[in-house]
């Protein structure tokens, strides 16, 4: 597999979720699957651009389940 981009895996970083409580890693997990299933998959500038929307959606489904 190729090298990944800087920016991809400056992304990828914040999808890690072993920090959060049990019950809240069961809410990020299945969105850090995603994200290294698409940049395993992908590349390019729609490949970083659907990573923070991603990103975005994981955040708010956190702070939902708080």
């Amino acid at each position: 597999m190729p090298e990944q981009h800087p920016g991809v895996v400056a992304l990828l970083s914040y999808f890690k979720y072993d920090h959060l409580p049990p019950h809240l890693q069961g809410v990020s997990r299945p969105m850090c699957e995603v994200a290294h299933d698409m940049a395993g998959r992908l590349s390019g500038p729609e490949l970083t651009a659907g990573l923070r929307k991603l990103l975005e959606a994981k955040d708010c489904f956190v702070r939902a389940a708080i």
